[in-house]
């Protein structure tokens, strides 16, 4: 049985229920992969963790005000974005804390739980999305 979330407290903006090979459950719709604002989610067509820079993850950046930081769920297994993206998200104020997206997912959960500004760009548990 795929992992199901509880929020404990009311906070505004979507909530991941879980995940399973097929994607992230939030809201009742499953996105293989996800941008996540404390105030909708969308699809994400994900390139691979080299690659990625801060035009991949263009919605997360126009928040007003901007995130505390972005949780950067890298696929099934830990991995670390290009320095370059890192130095990119800094040069915006904006920390990068990168992580398995099953542990981004669970802690998308918690923080936005607390009510935190944050954001999350949540890659493929199995890979790259088809077509990237």
């Amino acid at each position: 049985m795929a992992p199901r979330f509880e929020r404990h407290r009311a906070a505004a903006g979507p909530v991941v229920q879980g995940f399973s090979a097929g994607g992230f459950s939030v809201d009742g719709t499953t996105y293989p992969a996800v941008l996540l604002t404390p105030e909708l989610a969308t699809c994400w067509i994900s390139p691979a963790l080299s690659k990625l820079e801060p035009a991949d993850i263009a919605p997360l950046l126009a928040l007003d005000p901007p995130p505390e930081f972005l949780i950067l769920g890298t696929g099934g297994a830990m991995g670390f974005p290009p320095r370059t993206f890192v130095a990119a998200m800094d040069a915006r104020g904006i920390g990068v804390e990168a992580m398995d997206s099953r542990a981004a997912a669970r802690t998308w959960a918690m923080l936005r739980a607390e009510e935190r500004w944050i954001a999350a760009a949540i890659m493929p548990l199995l890979g790259p999305v088809p077509g990237t």
